[in-house]
């Protein structure tokens, strides 16, 4: 990763700008799912039949309870697999952006505060005896 801090700046108005061009997205993932009938002339009850389907479900997770919604094959999977497949970007773009501005907090030097340079100012003028020391712990 890049140390200087105009290139992670640069980097980060890019990853901003692949943001904001994600389009449609929704979470989840999808299911293929395959089932037996129960019916006894059903060639789906023989060992090396895969069963009936393929039958597609949107899985998700709101509010700490699973959802299955069941999707049509053709164009509606081909859109519900887009805006997974969007989704999975978001989540990807954002841990890069997380990264970029973690390297940037390390590297930006800190601001001086009034505050700070005031009280490195009072220190230079106090004698080192008055300064605060931490007190010593006392054994039992």
């Amino acid at each position: 990763m890049e140390t200087d801090i105009e290139g992670l700046e640069a980097k980060r108005r890019r990853l901003y700008g692949d943001l904001s061009e994600l389009g449609d997205l929704r979470r989840g993932s999808i299911a293929e799912t395959y089932r037996r009938c129960g019916k006894l002339n059903c060639a789906c009850g023989e060992a090396e039949h895969p069963g009936h389907g393929p039958r597609y479900l949107l899985m998700t997770k709101v509010d700490g309870r699973s959802r299955a919604q069941a999707i049509a094959a053709g164009p509606e999977l081909a859109k519900v697999r887009r805006e997974v497949a969007t989704h999975q970007r978001l989540r990807a773009l954002v841990q890069q952006i997380v990264e970029v501005n973690e390297a940037l907090c390390q590297v930006r030097p800190m601001e001086e505060t009034a505050e700070s340079s005031e009280r490195r100012t009072l220190e230079k003028k106090l004698p080192r005896s008055s300064r605060r020391r931490p007190h010593a712990k006392r054994s039992r």
